[in-house]
């Protein structure tokens, strides 16, 4: 998950557009000598990997429309807040091209937790990577009650992985339950050990649960032929790589919400700016193998829930539009206070955008790319979860503004 080092020229214009300075831009500048993050591989995958995709897009019928036509005045900030809550996040991602076998991270959690592993085999034969659970604490009988996640089929198109692992995610909720009898190892999902990861090959996963006990959760890649109970035994930890994406993090999920209710009919377009590390700071945390401290640069894992309030007469519409590059994931909505909730896809109806073939004409620029999010009334509160996609740029915009034209 190391992004691009700088941004796109669309993006730029679309800044300048909406009167925000270059260093919205923070996680994809050159800061104290080092880059900050880094993800130049994942953009040749895009364009290389990525070229089917990019054909069956150009095929598909292409909306010329602009979203609106009426001016709303230039887009302007919305005053937002913030805060942490839930349980603790396991983030697996450095050494992210794994060229030895051995433990990728590992650490105990009880109670909330989610793991998120984004690893790519960069050996010349097959591998396996899985999530072990293990009693930490002597006990009997740990449950682990897993409740959200999902995965992929691996691939070297990562952006496919991407936006498939989100839409697993944010899609139909799980709800399995690992035993742990007597101190018997179990991995949180039988079928990781039947997934080869060929050589090139990305494989990404993000997993809620609720273990009731102490439980050691190691992430492991390892070779097809082993037992993964057999070689966690005898596996050492691998060293970081120099992007150091790896740790522990407390307050796993993050509320944006705002004291002033959105009046589409007076307020105009608005926009919320979502993991740039300016209005929405990258989560510390620590690197439970070595003890050093950890910065989740992009805030992978952390899950965005968006309680933006709005009144008045007229409809909100709702649109997210990448700033940084590529991107392709997935979010939810939510209607009141109900359990059900609708995936959408970021973007629909192509693989991916960001990369300026999307670009749309509106009312303050001609270089913008938008994912239709919808349109609501204000007879109940809306809400959305967003969660930063890998393999994707960042930052993003979540974009308000009144519906119809």
């Amino acid at each position: 998950m190391k992004l691009q080092g700088k941004l796109a020229a669309g993006a730029l214009a679309l800044m300048a557009a909406l009167g925000l300075p270059s260093g919205a831009g923070a996680r994809h500048h050159v800061s104290e000598g080092r880059t900050v993050v880094s993800t130049e591989r994942h953009e040749v995958a895009a364009h290389e990997a990525g070229k089917t995709h990019i054909e069956q897009r150009q095929q598909a019928p292409q909306d010329s429309t602009p979203p609106y036509s009426r001016d709303f005045g230039v887009p302007k900030p919305w005053e937002v807040e913030q805060r942490d809550e839930g349980g603790t996040l396991l983030f697996s991602d450095s050494p992210e091209y794994v060229t030895e076998d051995g433990i990728l991270y590992q650490d105990t959690v009880e109670g909330d937790a989610r793991i998120l592993y984004y690893h790519l085999n960069n050996m010349s034969s097959p591998r396996k990577v899985a999530v072990v659970l293990e009693d930490a604490a002597g006990s009997k009988l740990t449950v682990v009650r897993i409740t959200r996640g999902g995965t992929a089929a691996p691939s070297t198109d990562y952006l496919k992985v991407g936006k498939a692992t989100q839409m697993a995610y944010f899609g139909k909720q799980k709800e399995d339950t690992v035993v742990l009898v007597n101190g018997r190892k179990r991995l949180l999902q039988d079928s990781m050990n039947k997934v080869l990861l060929q050589p090139g090959e990305l494989v990404y996963g993000v997993y809620d649960f609720h273990a009731d006990h102490p439980v050691r959760v190691s992430v492991i890649m390892y070779p097809a032929f082993r037992n993964p109970y057999a070689f966690l035994e005898q596996a050492k930890v691998l060293p970081k790589d120099e992007v150091m994406l790896r740790g522990t993090f407390k307050g796993m999920n993050r509320v944006i919400y705002s004291r002033k209710a959105y009046d589409a009919s007076k307020d105009g377009i608005v926009y919320v700016d979502l993991g740039d590390d300016n209005h929405d700071k990258y989560k510390e945390g620590i690197d439970a193998t070595d003890g050093s401290k950890a910065l989740n640069y992009g805030n992978y894992g952390i899950l965005y829930k968006l309680a933006l309030p709005t009144q008045g007469p007229a409809a909100t519409q709702y649109y997210l539009s990448p700033l940084g590059g590529v991107y392709a994931g997935a979010m939810s909505v939510r209607r009141d206070h109900s359990i059900s909730t609708r995936l959408l896809e970021t973007p629909a109806g192509c693989p991916f955008f960001g990369d300026g073939s999307q670009s749309l004409s509106t009312s303050w620029s001609d270089r913008v790319e938008l994912a239709d999010l919808g349109s609501y009334d204000n007879s109940v509160p809306t809400f959305f979860e967003f969660s930063p996609p890998g393999a994707s740029n960042l930052p993003v915009q979540l974009i308000m503004m009144p519906a119809g034209n």
